[in-house]
């Protein structure tokens, strides 16, 4: 069962090619990532090689440039291929989110071409995988003013030591784009980011984190014990890697929306075919007013989600990446995400109403996207963090 009618991309405007490529993906997902889905998210389990096989595919590095490597495409068009997989598989979408837009995309935005030249390549073919390193475990939405990780600088390389917490991709990853205070004292200034390799001595994944929701997708604490990082790996300037994080974040956001608009559209649309297929009282379910309610107002929410997301990662993509962090485009990404993950909230909740005690069991489809729901609106900045961006936009 497809998640929505193609009519729908077509009257939200998007381009011929943008629509075959959102038709493609989510071809491709359904056969080669749906199936994965169900043990993945029984054992927690990842793949071995899927990243390789993603990226022979041509479906990461979607954003970087063709001479490293990647697939050279618009936020949008990146977007609507995890739309395309979060359908499908939720967690897949999610670990390729923090490869490509969180490790890769702000590698090849901020750092010099010696960087992009080392390590792009071998990201955008999947070779590697890579992660982000922000979080830590005394800080979450104050990420930056609260930073304790440390880099002392020794010469010709850095010397960091500390912990980050809730880290996508942390157990599988090779290459981490990792932020750490450089110059104590200036509140959320004073941060510097580096490529870090995994195999660096020091640098250990501490546990492997177990989750509610998105399983698959591996997550774990870092432990970094005085790891030696060449000044040479610096991503921008030297204690200017506040403003990576901020242009980077918002493009997070942005990108993290259409994951997900995908995962409300499967819900939607299992809630449709359960809908009509259960039978109470000697007709299907579909029937019921009350029924025929819920459905309704799901499909309000996916329209109206999709269509702000859409329009937020177009945006983006007119504005540029050194628009990030700042303005307009700093409240629309965050409202974006916002909006998206409370309205697949309220898709979810009712689809679970729909399916009923089905609905309530683990192993069900269903159940499996509801888990997703609640990082949806605390990853990437809560919602009241999302609210006071906006707010402090419209209000300065």
């Amino acid at each position: 069962m497809r998640a929505e009618p193609s009519c729908e991309s077509a009257r939200l405007g998007l381009t011929a090619e943008e629509r075959h490529l959102l038709d493609e993906a989510d071809n491709f997902a359904q056969r080669e990532l749906a199936p994965l889905a169900e043990r993945m998210d029984n054992e927690e389990w990842w793949p071995p090689g899927l990243m390789a096989s993603l990226g022979r595919q041509g479906m990461l590095g979607a954003t970087v440039g063709h001479e490293y490597g990647g697939a050279g495409m618009s936020l949008l068009q990146a977007g609507l291929v995890l739309q395309a997989f979060a359908r499908w598989n939720p967690a897949v979408a999610l670990s390729v989110a923090a490869h490509d837009n969180l490790c890769a995309n702000n590698i090849f935005v901020n750092a010099g071409e010696d960087i992009r030249r080392r390590y792009l390549p071998r990201l955008c073919s999947g070779e590697w995988v890579g992660c982000l390193g922000l979080t830590e475990p005394g800080a979450g939405s104050d990420a930056l003013g609260s930073m304790a990780t440390r880099a002392v600088r020794d010469g010709d390389v850095y010397r960091i030591t500390g912990s980050k917490l809730y880290i996508t991709n942390s157990p599988i990853a090779d290459v981490c784009l990792l932020y750490a205070k450089t110059q104590p004292g200036r509140g959320s200034k004073g941060i510097t980011a580096f490529v870090v390799d995994t195999a660096t001595p020091g640098f250990r994944v501490a546990q492997k984190l177990v989750k509610m929701g998105f399983r698959g997708s591996q997550t774990g604490e870092v432990v970094l014990d005085d790891v030696v990082v060449p000044v040479a790996n610096i991503v921008g300037k030297e204690h200017e890697g506040h403003r990576v994080v901020m242009s980077g974040l918002d493009i997070e956001r942005a990108i993290v929306a259409p994951i997900v608009v995908g995962i409300a559209e499967r819900a939607l649309a299992l809630s449709v075919g359960y809908a009509k297929a259960r039978e109470q009282f000697g007709q299907p379910i579909a029937q019921f007013q009350m029924v025929q309610a819920l459905i309704a107002e799901m499909y309000a929410d996916v329209a109206a989600a999709r269509a702000l997301c859409w329009q937020v990662l177009a945006e983006c993509d007119a504005h540029g990446p050194g628009a990030a962090g700042r303005g307009d485009i700093h409240a629309r990404s965050a409202a974006a995400i916002m909006f998206c993950a409370e309205a697949c909230n309220r898709v979810l909740d009712r689809a679970v109403q729909v399916h009923g005690g089905s609905g309530y069991i683990w192993e069900t489809e269903i159940n499996r996207l509801f888990r997703t729901t609640k990082l949806l609106e605390i990853g990437a900045g809560t919602t009241e963090i999302r609210k006071m961006i906006i707010a402090g936009e419209l209000l300065h």
